[in-house]
């Protein structure tokens, strides 16, 4: 972030701005918003007005070129056979058509098992994708109401009625009325059922 921060403040117009990966080391939609308004502060300042590449692994900021006028995109063409991925070293317009993380992690010979779960998480949480302009979570299927965060009880891989039947039960307690020692002793309980 210093390096950013010292890029973000002495880029001129004659400045070539190479930017990889900003955002990462923190928490995804942490990462995801600083990358989201560098890139804005970028585009529309104009003391800075300088070429930039910004390479990313969130799908989401490819959206900015629908947004902003001087945004494009580009990615390196990858071909998939057989869950196997191949790198064709050809950069073309356009953005990626999905995230390679998952075969990436596949080909560096993570557990299979891993791999597995990992897809499920993924599916979840694609479920709770940003907003085209990133101001609000996707709304709510069930409810219909608008998400500002995550719904962690929904992300859950429910394999079971137990599971959902859990889920239900701690989203039913009214934390408000709730003291400490009553909130152990229904965590002691579920513990207990799980076991």
């Amino acid at each position: 972030m210093i390096e950013t921060a010292n890029i973000l403040n002495s880029a001129t117009p004659q400045s070539l701005i190479l930017l990889d990966e900003i955002g990462r080391g923190t928490s995804t939609f942490d990462g995801l918003s600083l990358a989201w308004a560098i890139v804005e502060y970028i585009h529309n300042t104009q003391a800075i007005s300088a070429k930039t590449l910004f390479a990313t692994h969130y799908h989401e900021l490819t959206e900015l070129e629908e947004l902003l006028p001087k945004v494009v995109n580009y990615n390196i063409t990858v071909q998939e056979w057989n869950d196997t991925m191949i790198f064709l070293r050809k950069i073309k317009r356009g953005f990626a058509d999905q995230s390679y993380g998952i075969q990436v992690a596949r080909l560096a010979g993570v557990p299979q098992k891993v791999i597995r779960r990992a897809k499920q998480i993924l599916k979840n949480l694609e479920e709770h994708e940003l907003s085209a302009q990133g101001l609000k979570a996707q709304a709510k299927k069930a409810a219909g109401k608008e998400e500002v965060q995550l719904d962690f009880f929904d992300m859950i891989y429910q394999e079971n009625s137990q599971a959902e039947e859990i889920c239900k039960e701690i989203k039913s307690v009214d934390l408000n009325k709730t003291t400490p020692l009553e909130a152990l002793q229904i965590i002691s309980e579920i513990q207990k059922r799980l076991d």
